[in-house]
Protein backbone atom coordinates (compact mmCIF):
# COMPACT_ATOMS: atom_id res chain seq x y z
CA UNK A 1 0.00 0.00 0.00
CA UNK A 2 1.24 3.44 -0.71
CA UNK A 3 0.95 6.75 0.92
CA UNK A 4 -2.17 7.45 -1.29
CA UNK A 5 -4.23 4.94 -0.72
CA UNK A 6 -3.67 5.37 3.12
CA UNK A 7 -4.78 9.08 2.80
CA UNK A 8 -7.81 7.97 1.05
CA UNK A 9 -8.74 4.99 3.27
CA UNK A 10 -8.75 7.56 6.08
CA UNK A 11 -10.87 10.42 4.71
CA UNK A 12 -13.50 7.79 3.77
CA UNK A 13 -13.53 7.01 7.07
CA UNK A 14 -13.14 9.89 8.53
CA UNK A 15 -16.63 11.78 7.23
CA UNK A 16 -18.29 8.04 8.89
CA UNK A 17 -16.84 8.79 11.95
CA UNK A 18 -17.68 12.15 11.98
CA UNK A 19 -20.77 11.83 11.70
CA UNK A 20 -21.48 9.15 13.68
CA UNK A 21 -20.15 11.56 16.42
CA UNK A 22 -22.28 14.32 15.09
CA UNK A 23 -25.27 12.25 15.51
CA UNK A 24 -23.98 11.73 19.45
CA UNK A 25 -22.76 15.14 20.09
CA UNK A 26 -26.21 16.90 18.49
CA UNK A 27 -29.49 16.14 20.15
CA UNK A 28 -32.89 15.71 18.34
CA UNK A 29 -30.79 15.32 15.11
CA UNK A 30 -33.19 12.43 14.01
CA UNK A 31 -35.99 15.11 14.74
CA UNK A 32 -34.99 17.27 12.07
CA UNK A 33 -34.88 14.66 9.53
CA UNK A 34 -38.08 14.28 10.48
CA UNK A 35 -39.02 18.07 10.33
CA UNK A 36 -36.84 17.76 6.97
CA UNK A 37 -38.70 14.87 5.61
CA UNK A 38 -42.27 16.48 6.51
CA UNK A 39 -41.26 19.39 4.98
CA UNK A 40 -40.60 17.72 1.89
CA UNK A 41 -43.87 15.96 1.73
CA UNK A 42 -45.31 18.79 2.37
CA UNK A 43 -43.69 20.58 -0.10
CA UNK A 44 -44.38 17.63 -2.78
CA UNK A 45 -48.12 17.99 -1.61
CA UNK A 46 -48.54 21.60 -2.35
CA UNK A 47 -46.91 21.59 -6.00
CA UNK A 48 -49.41 18.59 -6.62
CA UNK A 49 -52.52 20.62 -5.45
CA UNK A 50 -50.62 23.52 -7.35
CA UNK A 51 -50.74 21.74 -10.60
CA UNK A 52 -54.08 20.53 -10.14
CA UNK A 53 -55.19 23.70 -9.88
CA UNK A 54 -53.55 25.29 -12.46
CA UNK A 55 -54.57 22.47 -14.78
CA UNK A 56 -58.12 23.27 -13.65
CA UNK A 57 -57.24 27.01 -14.19
CA UNK A 58 -56.37 26.07 -18.13
CA UNK A 59 -59.39 23.98 -18.57
CA UNK A 60 -62.08 26.64 -17.02
CA UNK A 61 -60.19 29.25 -19.24
CA UNK A 62 -60.09 26.22 -22.50
CA UNK A 63 -64.40 26.08 -21.53
CA UNK A 64 -65.05 29.62 -21.28
CA UNK A 65 -63.58 30.12 -24.46
CA UNK A 66 -65.61 27.35 -26.11
CA UNK A 67 -68.63 29.07 -24.79
CA UNK A 68 -68.02 32.27 -25.88
CA UNK A 69 -67.10 30.85 -29.53
CA UNK A 70 -70.51 28.96 -29.61
CA UNK A 71 -72.03 32.31 -28.27
CA UNK A 72 -71.21 34.37 -31.27
CA UNK A 73 -71.52 31.63 -33.58
CA UNK A 74 -74.83 31.17 -32.87
CA UNK A 75 -75.86 34.34 -31.28
CA UNK A 76 -77.64 34.95 -34.05
CA UNK A 77 -80.14 31.72 -34.10
CA UNK A 78 -83.34 33.80 -32.03
CA UNK A 79 -83.34 36.38 -34.24
CA UNK A 80 -83.35 33.92 -37.47
CA UNK A 81 -86.19 31.61 -36.00
CA UNK A 82 -88.35 34.62 -35.79
CA UNK A 83 -87.23 35.94 -39.01
CA UNK A 84 -88.27 32.63 -40.81
CA UNK A 85 -92.25 33.31 -40.44
CA UNK A 86 -91.93 36.20 -42.25
CA UNK A 87 -90.09 34.91 -44.55
CA UNK A 88 -92.83 32.27 -45.32
CA UNK A 89 -95.43 34.87 -45.57
CA UNK A 90 -93.36 36.50 -48.08
CA UNK A 91 -92.86 33.71 -50.53
CA UNK A 92 -96.92 32.61 -49.89
CA UNK A 93 -97.84 36.45 -51.17
CA UNK A 94 -95.67 35.08 -54.07
CA UNK A 95 -97.38 32.15 -54.73
CA UNK A 96 -100.41 33.94 -55.29
CA UNK A 97 -101.61 33.77 -58.81
CA UNK A 98 -104.62 36.76 -59.10
CA UNK A 99 -103.89 38.78 -55.94
CA UNK A 100 -106.97 41.57 -55.11
CA UNK A 101 -104.93 44.80 -53.67
CA UNK A 102 -107.46 44.15 -50.80
CA UNK A 103 -105.44 41.10 -50.21
CA UNK A 104 -102.12 42.33 -50.87
CA UNK A 105 -102.47 44.88 -48.33
CA UNK A 106 -103.72 42.57 -45.78
CA UNK A 107 -100.73 40.41 -46.49
CA UNK A 108 -98.48 43.35 -46.18
CA UNK A 109 -99.75 44.24 -42.49
CA UNK A 110 -100.01 40.59 -41.70
CA UNK A 111 -96.24 40.44 -42.23
CA UNK A 112 -95.60 43.37 -40.71
CA UNK A 113 -97.20 42.21 -37.84
CA UNK A 114 -94.56 39.48 -37.42
CA UNK A 115 -91.75 41.15 -38.08
CA UNK A 116 -92.58 43.84 -35.66
CA UNK A 117 -93.18 41.01 -32.77
CA UNK A 118 -89.76 39.12 -34.27
CA UNK A 119 -87.98 42.86 -33.77
CA UNK A 120 -89.72 42.99 -30.19
CA UNK A 121 -88.64 39.42 -28.96
CA UNK A 122 -85.16 40.09 -30.29
CA UNK A 123 -84.77 43.60 -28.40
CA UNK A 124 -84.56 45.12 -31.58
CA UNK A 125 -86.47 48.59 -30.51
CA UNK A 126 -87.65 51.52 -32.95
CA UNK A 127 -86.34 55.15 -32.80
CA UNK A 128 -89.55 57.20 -34.29
CA UNK A 129 -89.06 60.72 -33.13
CA UNK A 130 -91.80 62.97 -33.52
CA UNK A 131 -91.96 66.52 -34.80
CA UNK A 132 -90.55 69.19 -32.43
CA UNK A 133 -88.69 66.92 -30.13
CA UNK A 134 -85.11 68.46 -29.12
CA UNK A 135 -82.35 66.64 -30.95
CA UNK A 136 -80.28 63.68 -29.37
CA UNK A 137 -77.55 63.09 -31.14
CA UNK A 138 -76.83 59.80 -29.04
CA UNK A 139 -80.22 58.62 -31.18
CA UNK A 140 -80.88 60.81 -34.56
CA UNK A 141 -78.57 62.02 -37.15
CA UNK A 142 -79.05 65.63 -38.51
CA UNK A 143 -78.87 65.46 -42.27
CA UNK A 144 -79.50 69.07 -42.61
CA UNK A 145 -81.15 72.49 -40.89
CA UNK A 146 -84.26 74.08 -42.04
CA UNK A 147 -85.91 77.10 -41.44
CA UNK A 148 -88.30 77.22 -38.70
CA UNK A 149 -90.31 78.54 -35.83
CA UNK A 150 -89.13 76.07 -33.75
CA UNK A 151 -86.15 76.09 -31.14
CA UNK A 152 -82.62 75.60 -32.88
CA UNK A 153 -81.89 71.66 -33.05
CA UNK A 154 -85.47 70.31 -32.58
CA UNK A 155 -86.70 68.13 -34.93
CA UNK A 156 -88.21 69.59 -37.96
CA UNK A 157 -88.79 66.34 -40.46
CA UNK A 158 -88.34 62.64 -39.60
CA UNK A 159 -86.58 61.15 -42.95
CA UNK A 160 -85.88 57.60 -41.50
CA UNK A 161 -86.56 55.85 -38.42
CA UNK A 162 -83.42 54.20 -36.23
CA UNK A 163 -83.63 51.42 -34.60
CA UNK A 164 -81.82 50.17 -31.01
CA UNK A 165 -80.36 46.62 -30.10
CA UNK A 166 -81.12 46.69 -26.15
CA UNK A 167 -79.33 49.73 -25.10
CA UNK A 168 -76.92 50.03 -27.89
CA UNK A 169 -77.62 51.57 -31.45
CA UNK A 170 -77.84 50.24 -34.21
CA UNK A 171 -78.80 53.20 -37.03
CA UNK A 172 -79.86 56.25 -35.96
CA UNK A 173 -83.13 58.24 -36.75
CA UNK A 174 -82.19 60.71 -40.00
CA UNK A 175 -83.80 64.01 -39.21
CA UNK A 176 -84.09 67.36 -40.12
CA UNK A 177 -83.96 69.90 -37.41
CA UNK A 178 -84.75 73.75 -37.28
CA UNK A 179 -81.84 75.81 -37.21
Amino acid sequence: MNQGESKQDQQSELPEAEAANFDAEVPGLSNLEQLLADAEAKAAEMHDAFLRAKADTENMRRRAQEDIAKAHKFAIESFAEAMVPVKDSLEMALKVETPTIESLNEGVNMTLKQLSAAFEKNRLLEINPQVGEKLDPMKHQAISTAPAEQEANTIVTVLQKGYMIADRLLRPALVIVSQ
